[in-house]
């Protein structure tokens, strides 16, 4: 028996992309797996930085993409409790080693942990018939919630909420600027920080867009093409700055993050879409007593948390388009014209 799955060869261009139908399904061989039958799995600016190539990370032929997906259970392992075929599922991406007791991972902090890894990256990914995963990374759905949303959901909602609860520790009232709404991290963050209460600003080129992330809750819409948006937040807020930025832009919005941070500001990133490296003069950081943090995805503990809310209909994230997977090119295409507002989903 085989299985169809996205994959490429080597790194390049779209021209890699390659939909296969000769690869073996995968078998259960731990007791503490699960076999899932994929039905949707949705794109992350990963998948464009591994068809790229990512630094230090190899890649075999054959490799399937993809780090997003839910499905239906279709087999468990004979250790595996709670979960049962049948069962509508999403997946965790983030893998660790069970086994280790690691400092990080006895704090329960699995990202920080050596053997850490994402699927799609560091082990095959989430756009193939079948995926088999430990059962620790395996989350019961209702039936209810539609497989593209429930695909869309994962990665990027686990990066905003470490980011907007565990780092930066957002309170009610807290003013919170996100940079670039219409990425899926943009707009977890958007739909997390309203819930707990902050008034958010948020930037985007595109009017359609910013209208859109009015629809869910923005406070505030800026054009970040003005060139000067820091000093703009600043005079709307009597030059008080806000509390707390997400900026995973990089070197294009650094600086101007920084204008608009105010005193005892904490400024969070996850990602340098237009460049790795930053400038900082240390003394406005000292005398503003700012906190500038790093985060990437997040613990089984913020997987719970979040997953329980989207369990009961929160944080439903938006979906910009289902593709097939002979489509996955125009998919990708998609995602890296950087047009879309929500997830770009493959359907298997």
């Amino acid at each position: 028996m085989t299985m169809r799955a996205l994959t490429i060869d080597a790194h390049g261009g779209l021209e890699q992309l390659r939909v296969r139908d000769d690869l073996p399904i995968p078998s259960i061989e731990r007791a503490d797996e699960v076999r899932v039958r994929i039905k949707a799995a949705a794109l992350n600016r990963l998948d464009l930085w591994v068809l790229g190539g990512v630094p230090g990370v190899q890649i075999q032929p054959g490799w399937v993409l993809g780090s997003d997906g839910a499905g239906v259970v279709e087999a468990v392992g004979t250790a595996v409790q709670g979960i049962a075929p049948g069962d509508h599922v999403l997946l965790n991406p983030g893998l660790v080693d069970r086994s280790c007791r690691c400092d990080y991972c006895r704090d329960d902090d699995q990202p920080l942990c050596l053997t850490y890894g994402i699927m799609g990256e560091h082990r095959h990914g989430t756009i193939a018939d079948y995926v088999v995963v430990p059962a620790a990374n395996v989350r019961v759905i209702p039936a209810t919630i539609p497989f593209a949303t429930a695909a869309a959901f994962p990665l990027a909602t686990l990066t905003a909420w470490r980011m907007i609860v565990t780092r930066a520790r957002v309170q009610p009232g807290d003013q919170v600027l996100i940079w670039g709404i219409g990425g899926g991290v943009a707009l977890a963050a958007l739909q997390i920080a309203k819930r707990l209460g902050a008034t958010v600003w948020v930037t985007s080129s595109s009017p359609e867009k910013l209208a859109r992330a009015e629809a869910l809750g923005a406070d505030h819409l800026l054009d970040h093409r003005q060139p000067e948006l820091g000093r703009e937040i600043r005079a709307r807020t009597g030059k008080r700055g806000v509390d707390v930025v997400i900026d995973s832009v990089g070197e294009a919005t650094w600086s101007q993050s920084l204008v608009a941070l105010g005193k005892r500001g904490r400024l969070v990133t996850c990602g340098g879409t237009s460049g790795p490296f930053v400038q900082l003069d240390v003394r406005r950081m000292f005398w503003n007593q700012w906190t500038l943090m790093g985060s990437t995805m997040g613990s089984d503990a913020e997987f719970d948390a979040m997953t329980a809310v989207f369990r009961e209909g929160g944080l439903m994230p938006p979906v910009d388009s289902v593709w097939t997977m002979d489509e996955s090119a125009k998919a990708f295409e998609r995602l890296a014209s950087g047009a879309q507002f929500g997830k770009v989903v493959v359907a298997l």
